[in-house]
């Protein structure tokens, strides 16, 4: 299995993605860059997190006119996996290629912490290794994580299931207080309707060695490879 890595000027965990499927769970891996449009020979894409040029305009506003978007907009049209993590789950909603928008903490202050996930869903893509009874230790790195969508959006991202993740507490509870950034009904990661588009902000990546502090994030991952697999 290949994965391909989207890069954009300001992009800065695509080493860590890159450790993550190469190093630690052996799959090939090429970086691509922005103004490229050529994915043929890539299993699934991932789009890093990072400062994609800047931050400027809007996260994810400038990355999203990339000529690699159109091709990942077709990429996602065939069915293959797509993994947007922390700025590349900005960039996805940036697109429209997932529902709702990624705003300010809801503190107004930038999060670095372990935080706890539930699976919400561990019948995708993206979960199918997990456990829906295991609680997820995976960090959070960001300003502008507050996940909020329109009422009738969300019911429908809702009553799909397209909700995958849930920021709770060490026991799985949600509550708000296990919340790092205000987002709305404490989610953490979604999917779109036809299920092979994942947009999270918590960093898989970096969750992928006990020595870390966790490896729960290879389950994510893990995961993917075993649907191309299969």
């Amino acid at each position: 299995m290949k994965f391909g890595i989207i890069v954009f000027p300001g992009t800065w965990s695509d080493k860590d993605c890159k450790y993550a499927v190469s190093d630690n769970l052996g799959q090939k891996s090429k970086y691509i860059w922005h103004k490229e449009s050529d994915l043929s020979g890539i299993d699934s894409i991932i789009i890093p997190g990072g400062f994609s040029f800047g931050d400027h305009l809007r996260v994810g506003a400038l990355a999203q006119v990339s000529p690699i978007m159109n091709s990942i907009r077709d990429y996602v049209k065939k069915g293959f996996p797509v993994i947007g993590i922390c700025n590349g789950f900005q960039i996805l909603c940036e697109a429209g290629i997932l529902p709702g928008a990624l705003i300010r903490n809801k503190n107004l202050k930038f999060k670095c912490k372990w935080v706890n996930l539930q699976i919400s869903n561990n019948n995708t893509i993206f979960s199918s290794e997990t456990d829906s009874k295991k609680i997820l230790k995976i960090p959070v790195s960001h300003g502008e994580g507050n996940f909020q969508v329109d009422p009738k959006t969300l019911n429908k991202i809702e009553n799909s299931e397209n909700v995958v993740f849930r920021y709770c507490d060490s026991d799985g509870k949600i509550n708000s207080e296990s919340n790092p950034n205000g987002s709305i009904n404490n989610i953490a990661g979604i999917m779109n309707n036809k299920g092979n588009v994942l947009g999270m902000m918590p960093h898989p990546e970096r969750a992928c060695n006990s020595n870390l502090g966790s490896n729960d994030g290879n389950l994510i991952f893990q995961s993917m490879i075993n649907h191309v697999n299969k």
